[in-house]
């Protein structure tokens, strides 16, 4: 078998190529002009610092970068749209009618942490075809890590308790569906979105909410209409109007086979545990309680001790629990000169400088296997002491994305090397306080 993907989603995504920046595009123009445009060069996905005193982030997107990018084409009326509205000339419109991606693209594998100046994703090939995949990049992996991030604080908080996204609503269409893929990769086991449950083979979940209960002459009729529809193991809300009654019918109606009842209101602290003591006081001890209502990850760490099996997050977990972006930049750290060598480049403005030279990475780890240091090396690949683990994956060989990395076996892959990842880090990468990153960068040239 050809180890060019076969792993695909089973869907096909629109052309991406605008999803980008109209300066993209002038870069090019000029390039081809001058001739600079076929330079070998080497551009880095990283990110200078963690959000919001957080001990690490999580990568994700990468693989929706891939899908898509196998469909960043300019053709028809969108080549026509840029030569039409002055962005390009004709000879770039030409240039770009044959545009296909023939380099390589190598990084962090989806799941796995990252660390300040990690090189989360190298892209090699000439300045024309990298350049013009720069927002495209960051787009995707700018949300979805941050996602990926604020749902592995999630996960880690709620401990061995399933946590599942509902957070559709809350967000772009387009952009739920990633958040449900990128909380997937972080451990949660389910996401009320249907796209994504398609698109990636994610299990989708869901029951009624409360206009099911008001739409029904009383409580009653609701429940029963539900249990009739989806079978006794459903899950009932029971904070429309009154909770202890709610719960009472639902066990009069049910019986002990009831699965779960949600909890979306109120103090859930005290509600989870009244309602547990009434379940177990009516024989129903093996009824399940789930809780939403605005939870993140502090609020689940605060839920710990009450007796609660499950969380529903939405609104939090889709904006990255108020860290939208995770802050990653695309720069250029080594081109060909005029003799054809490559040679390291770097920006030295104040505050947003860059290390250039084309690097790669590896997790150093100690004698119990435990992460100690992010090493980067610059034009170099750094040493492996003993136990380390390098971090580096190909993806794109000559513009061929190679398999495994996307549709749904991918994300499982992710989910995989995040339990791993996890696994790895030190235990005060768990912490919610805020903090330095659990492990320190060193760059070695």
């Amino acid at each position: 078998m050809s180890d060019v993907n076969q792993n695909t989603a089973p869907w096909s995504p629109a052309p991406t190529a605008l999803l980008t920046d109209h300066y993209e595009l002038t870069m090019l123009q000029a390039a081809v002009r001058d001739g600079t445009a076929q330079r070998r060069s080497v551009f880095e996905v990283f990110s200078r610092r963690l959000s919001a005193g957080r001990r690490y982030g999580v990568v994700a997107g990468t693989g929706r970068f891939l899908e898509g990018l196998e469909h960043f084409r300019f053709e028809g009326d969108r080549l026509e749209f840029l030569q039409r509205s002055g962005v390009i000339d004709a000879s770039t419109a030409q240039w770009l009618a044959d545009f296909r991606f023939s380099g390589q693209i190598d990084g962090y594998a989806e799941g796995d942490a990252w660390f300040p100046n990690s090189p989360i994703l190298r892209i090699e090939g000439t300045f024309a075809e990298a350049c013009v995949l720069e927002t495209y990049v960051l787009s995707v992996l700018n949300y979805d890590s941050a996602v990926a991030s604020a749902a592995s604080r999630m996960t880690s908080a709620a401990g061995d308790r399933p946590c599942v996204e509902m957070g559709s609503r809350r967000a772009h269409e387009d952009a739920a569906v990633a958040a449900a893929r990128a909380a997937a990769i972080a451990g949660f086991t389910g996401t009320s979105n249907l796209e994504a449950g398609y698109r990636y083979g994610l299990s989708t979940i869901g029951t009624a909410a409360h206009s099911f209960t008001l739409l029904h002459d009383d409580e009653e009729a609701a429940f029963r209409s539900q249990l009739d529809s989806q079978g006794l193991s459903t899950t009932l809300l029971v904070d429309t109007y009154d909770v202890e009654a709610a719960v009472r019918k639902a066990v009069e109606l049910a019986g002990p086979e009831l699965g779960a009842v949600r909890l979306d209101s109120g103090d859930l602290v005290v509600q989870a545990s009244m309602v547990r003591d009434l379940l177990d006081s009516l024989g129903n001890h093996r009824t399940r309680i789930t809780v939403t209502s605005d939870l993140d990850e502090y609020a689940i760490a605060g839920l710990a001790a009450a007796p609660v099996d499950a969380y529903g997050v939405g609104t939090r977990l889709v904006t990255g629990s108020g860290v939208p972006t995770s802050s990653m930049v695309y720069k250029l750290v080594a081109r060909e000169n005029r003799a054809g060598d490559l040679e390291p480049v770097a920006k030295r403005a104040a505050g947003k400088g860059s290390v250039g030279g084309r690097k790669t990475a590896l997790r150093r780890r100690d004698t119990d296997g435990v992460a100690t240091h992010e090493i980067v090396g610059v034009g170099t690949v750094p040493l492996d002491d003993g136990d380390d683990r390098p971090l580096m994956h190909a993806f794109v060989r000559d513009g061929q994305v190679l398999d495994g990395w996307t549709g749904p076996a991918a994300v499982e892959r992710a989910r995989r090397r995040h339990a791993d990842s996890m696994a790895e880090l030190p235990r005060a990468a768990t912490r919610l306080s805020e903090g330095e990153a659990v492990i320190p960068t060193i760059m070695e040239s």
